[in-house]
Formats: structure tokens, C-alpha cells, sequence
């Protein structure tokens, strides 16, 4: 029914999914900032509870008493003056300029990422929507965009990329591709292999060569992820892509003095950028390509 009502009226369809991308961006920004923290603690808690049991003694009662800290719990805050963030004021982009960029209460300035977040996530799901049309492929292309978005932006500040993100998307991917949404089951299978594997060995030849780690195994596992969704055909185009734009940007950015040599820059964000690219036009440029070479 509501297929119908989308394939009839393009424009709502599109209105709709603009809109949703707004409010899932919102949520994102959520993610982005509230799971690393989960994982944080996570990970402390797990480094206490195996030292209380490796000396024999019992957690503090402290540490099981600790509050609820999730997606959801608890509200939205200032990080300035605590002031709880009501209804009205989380509407994603209007509350940001009708507060002018400020805290209701407190009046201090509110970073611009959120809203440009929530803009992003509306503009590439409405692009996905352009490009695939009213079919499933569009809303699994949608929630790979925003699952993509959400690791990279996470890559930026943490410079990790979560397996509670990345490893459930990898077996979706397999999972759709047994119905060729986006390839067929063979080049999901071998995609997610080949990912992995190409980053993993020049990780390894980098760390024998220099004593140096270049990247991180997340890195690893999202490639894996962007093969088991687009087969192993798109990988050459996504590790091209991202290492020539993470190469221009990492040479701008020490050129420019806003970054020092030695410190690394999050390979994450350049593999989700490429991967979206290729996730919407990765066919037209392996043909592109292949025309080039045979000319």
C-alpha cells in the first residue's frame, strides 16, 4: 500500500525520506557520541571483573550500582550548565536555528556537527532514494548510508571502529545478497574474504617493514563489511578511492599545519566514503574504468 502511494506521488516519497533522514540523523549524533562512551565502560567493567576474579575478591557494590548510561538513558544534556534538552528544542535543524546555535538555557554555543549531521544523513538517504527508486534496494541502501555515516564520524573522535556496528552489518550484507539485492552470494562470500584479507596483509607487510602499526583491524572488518554488500568487484574502486582522497587530505592538512606528522589520521572515514561512492555508482565507474584501459 504504502509502495503504492510512493510510486504514484515521487515527490512524497522523496519528502518523506528527507524527512526521515533528519530524524535519524538526529539519532546518529546520539550514537556517535553516547557508544564509544558505552564501550568505554563496557570494557573497564569487564578489566575489573576479571582482576576481582583473578584475586579472589567480589565487585563493589560502586561499581554494580553504577547509573544507567545507554542510547536512551538518560536525556539529552548541556554539557555547560545540565540543563535537560526538551521536546521543541531537539527538533532536528529548526530548534538549532530558532535557538541560534545556543543553549535555551545557558546560551552557550551548540557545535555545528549536530544539524550538519542531521542534514547529511537526510541528503544521502534522499540521494539513495533518487538512485534506486521505490525498492528495497533504496531502504537497505539508506541504512547502510546512515550505518556508514555513524562509523565514520565515531573513527574521527575515537579513531576505532566498533564491531557492534561493523560485524552485524557484514552478515546482513551476506544475508540480503542471497536474493542479489546488491550481488550475487559468490561475490558477497568472496567480497567479505578479500576485504578482510587485502587490508590485513598490508597491515602486515607495513607493521615487518617499519615496526609500525599503519591501521587499525576495524579498518579490516569495515572493508569486509563493503564487500560482503557490493561483492568482492567494487573493492580495487573503494581502496582507490580512499586512498587517493585520504592521501590528498592527509598531504592538505600537514601542509596547511592542522596536523602533525607522526599522529595518524583515521583511515575509517576515507573506506566510508568510498564504500557510499561505490555503493551508488561503483558499476558506471568499473565500466569507466575498463573503457579507459581498453582504449
Amino acid at each position: 500500500m504504502l509502495n503504492e502511494l510512493f510510486q504514484q506521488h515521487i515527490g512524497f516519497y522523496y519528502l518523506t525520506t528527507f524527512l526521515l533522514g533528519l530524524i535519524v540523523g538526529s539519532f546518529l549524533n546520539v550514537v556517535i557520541y553516547r557508544l564509544p562512551i558505552m564501550l568505554k565502560a563496557g570494557w573497564k567493567s569487564e578489566c575489573q571483573a576479571f582482576l576481582a576474579e583473578e584475586e579472589g575478591r567480589s565487585l563493589s557494590q560502586d561499581n554494580k550500582d553504577s547509573p544507567v548510561f545507554n542510547l536512551s538513558t538518560p536525556r539529552s544534556r548541556c554539557p555547560k550548565c545540565d540543563h535537560a534538552i526538551r521536546a521543541w528544542e531537539n527538533i532536528p535543524v529548526i530548534s538549532y536555528l530558532f535557538l541560534g546555535g545556543r543553549c535555551a538555557e545557558c546560551k552557550t554555543t551548540i557545535s555545528l556537527r549536530y544539524p550538519a549531521i542531521e542534514l547529511f544523513a537526510a541528503i544521502l538517504a534522499l540521494t539513495c532514494a533518487w538512485r534506486f527508486g521505490v525498492t528495497v534496494n533504496a531502504a537497505f541502501a539508506i541504512l547502510l548510508s546512515w550505518t556508514l555515516i555513524a562509523l565514520a564520524f565515531i573513527d574521527l573522535d575515537e579513531q576505532y571502529l566498533p564491531d557492534s556496528i561493523t560485524l552485524p552489518l557484514l552478515w546482513l550484507g551476506l544475508l540480503l545478497n542471497t536474493r542479489n539485492l546488491f550481488s550475487d552470494p559468490e561475490s558477497a562470500v568472496i567480497g567479505a574474504a578479500a576485504g578482510y584479507l587485502v587490508l590485513w596483509s598490508v597491515y602486515m607487510l607495513f607493521k615487518k617493514l617499519t615496526g609500525k602499526e599503519g591501521m587499525g583491524f576495524g579498518d579490516f572488518k569495515l572493508l569486509a563489511m563493503l564487500g560482503a554488500w557490493l561483492g568482492w568487484q567494487m573493492l580495487p574502486a573503494i581502496i582507490l578511492l580512499s586512498s587517493m582522497v585520504g592521501a590528498v587530505i592527509g598531504i592538505l592538512l600537514i601542509a596547511g599545519k592542522r596536523h602533525q606528522r607522526g599522529i595518524p589520521i583515521p583511515f575509517g572515514p576515507f573506506l566510508a566514503a568510498a564504500g557510499w561512492i561505490a555503493l551508488l555508482w561503483g558499476h558506471d565507474l568499473n565500466h569507466a574504468y575498463l573503457q579507459w584501459i581498453a582504449a
